[in-house]
């Protein structure tokens, strides 16, 4: 059976430089009838793991270390036994939030990871967070961004930790390279797809933002 892209959104508070928002999180589910892998474990672990409908879970995958994608990650963990994955480069946000649970292993660079005969292909995308990734599914003609693209441009760089020319330098080189027609599924809000954002960040690009 080939993979499918299940979607839930979960409700929560970022935190960050004694601030904190009320957001809503897109976390995604991509397998098959009998495993999966979850793509930011956001909030509510128990929500999570009824979405999965008994699946194996084989990864909990995060795109960055920010507390409204990685809060639930350890109880999703310890209910499903499924390691958590992060770039090393987000450490020090993670140990922010769960400075007593590290986790599993690392996520790099032209990793791939397949789940359900798919494969995810890691892109590091850094300027949101130092330690940001990406995951192309070419094969479902996806791109998971997390916070780093959005329907109508850039993740926000205005917090610790993140570098506005380093993001755009990350969707220039990682993203706008992809397929036009490939679809964002993001870290909140609506999809969109490269093509779809591509003439607003080319501009920005030649503008030498």
């Amino acid at each position: 059976m080939a993979a499918r892209i299940d979607h839930l959104v979960t409700s929560g508070t970022f935190a960050l430089d004694g601030g904190e928002w009320d957001v809503d999180n897109n976390v995604w589910i991509v397998g098959d009838d009998t495993e999966a892998v979850v793509i930011d474990a956001a909030h509510d672990a128990a929500a999570i793991e009824a979405a999965l409908g008994g699946r194996t879970l084989r990864a909990i995958i995060c795109t960055h270390a920010h507390n409204d994608h990685i809060d639930a990650a350890p109880a999703l963990a310890e209910a499903t036994g499924a390691p958590i994955l992060l770039h090393p480069d987000d450490l020090p946000l993670w140990n922010r939030t769960h400075p007593d649970r590290a986790p599993d292993a690392e996520l790099a660079d032209g990793q791939e990871l397949e789940i359900a005969g798919t494969r995810l292909t890691v892109l590091h995308t850094p300027g949101h967070a130092p330690g940001a990734v990406c995951l192309h599914a070419p094969g479902l003609g996806t791109v998971f961004t997390g916070d780093t693209l959005f329907q109508g441009g850039p993740g926000a760089t205005g917090r610790s930790f993140s570098h506005f020319p380093t993001i755009i330098d990350s969707i220039r080189d990682r993203l706008l390279t992809l397929p036009p027609e490939t679809t964002v599924r993001t870290g909140h809000g609506d999809p969109t797809t490269i093509g779809a954002e591509a003439p607003q960040l080319e501009d920005w690009i030649n503008r030498g933002h």
